[in-house]
């Protein structure tokens, strides 16, 4: 018997940032800098400029603590599972 493996489909991050724009009307003036990064990054373990994906996704988060709603919890659970992948 065969063992099925789900495998995680990761989306790129200039995509999620996207669909956080489209979703977070009035951006927190903190993670406005980290949003604009997010568009130029493909995969969690890019860097932009100096800095890792990885950071850049972390101050993110930390900064949308006032984004809330259904879909705010979708992308930031997405976001979270990203920075635990290896």
């Amino acid at each position: 018997m065969k063992k099925q493996v789900k495998k995680q489909v990761v989306r790129p991050l200039y995509e999620i940032a996207r669909e956080i724009r489209k979703d977070w009307k009035n951006v927190y003036f903190g993670a406005v800098p980290y949003l604009e990064a997010m568009y130029s990054l493909d995969s969690i373990n890019s860097m932009y400029m100096f800095d890792s994906a990885k950071s850049i996704v972390r101050y993110f988060l930390s900064n949308a603590t006032t984004w809330r709603g259904e879909k705010a919890r979708e992308i930031k659970k997405e976001l979270n599972a990203m920075l635990k992948m290896k």
